[in-house]
């Protein structure tokens, strides 16, 4: 049978009648099939499972920032591109250890200590290990499963003044509680370059917020904020004390703009996602909700009213 309308009640051109009409429900069978298909014949070939795995979990690991822990405890190592110094190897500048990470199974499978190449010179380790000392402060605080590392990714062999230098921090912090249906995690990257002609810190932040919520049904949420700052170059103490502080100041203020979102997504952002005009071309009274009763309505209909 051809249609003549279309599902808002306007009329088609002849060319649109004649096309098969195929439901929702139908075509999301015929793609899970072919996924299932696809799924099954990618696992059922391991070196092509193989292959990909080993192409995509890098990639994931790194883009997430994971966080591992190192054999016999000797500490805990953050997968990310700034702390990579070879193909599955990663640094610890905390600790001084390099983690040899196995990206499919998300482990670390040794570790061994870093060698003086890479690792930085005395001079910037000095910046490098009070503002990690301010951080690790700052993310016990603000953090309960927090872990943060402080690189240096420019100018790490610098002895003195006189040279520019740069520094990354990370957070991230991730609570997985898939019982009861939710997951959530966040990421912060800052950079901070250490400019020694103009005696300025330049500091860049991003920020990335992931929640999951999927009991009946399936919402979720990421969020990105960039910052920029910055401070005036001083002591490695100094210097430490107001990155951190800057660092504090941004997420904190950025969190509260979050919690003040999600106060009103029921006045505002619900309300934006409903039709303006439905299919009974008469808007919706959200002034006045209690008019509406789903049960005193479906009691009505099957008779059950006193």
């Amino acid at each position: 049978r051809r249609r003549i309308t279309g599902g808002d009640g306007t009329k088609l051109r002849p060319e649109e009648r004649n096309r098969k009409v195929v439901s929702p429900q139908r075509s999301r069978w015929r793609n899970q099939l072919r996924c299932q298909r696809f799924k099954g014949a990618v696992l059922s070939d391991e070196e092509v499972y193989n292959e990909a795995a080993m192409e995509a979990f890098p990639v994931y690991n790194k883009s997430h920032m994971i966080c591992l822990e190192m054999p016999s405890r000797a500490g805990d190592v953050i997968v990310s591109s700034y702390s990579e110094i070879a193909e599955n190897e990663y640094i610890d500048p905390r600790t001084a250890q390099v983690a040899i990470v196995d990206h499919v199974k998300q482990i670390c499978t040794k570790v061994r200590p870093a060698n003086d190449e890479e690792l930085p010179s005395l001079y910037i380790e000095e910046y490098r290990n009070a503002l990690d000392a301010e951080i690790q402060r700052y993310v016990s605080e603000s953090y309960p499963k927090g872990i943060s590392a402080v690189n240096c990714v420019k100018g790490k062999d610098t002895e003195g003044p006189g040279s520019d230098f740069e520094f990354v921090v990370i957070i991230t912090a991730m609570r997985l509680s898939p019982q009861n249906f939710c997951n959530g995690s966040w990421r912060s990257v800052w950079n901070i370059d250490f400019q020694d002609e103009s005696q300025v810190l330049d500091i860049k932040g991003k920020l990335q917020v992931g929640a999951h919520y999927f009991e009946e049904g399936n919402v979720e949420l990421d969020a990105k904020k960039d910052f920029q700052d910055s401070t005036i170059f001083q002591s490695a103490d100094d210097c430490a004390i107001a990155i951190a502080n800057i660092i504090r100041h941004h997420e904190t203020e950025y969190l509260a703009a979050l919690e003040v979102a999600y106060s009103k997504l029921p006045d505002n952002t619900f309300k934006d996602l409903r039709r303006k005009l439905p299919v009974t071309r008469t808007l919706f009274p959200w002034q006045n909700t209690l008019q509406f009763s789903l049960t005193r309505e479906v009691e009505k209909e099957l008779g059950l009213g006193k």
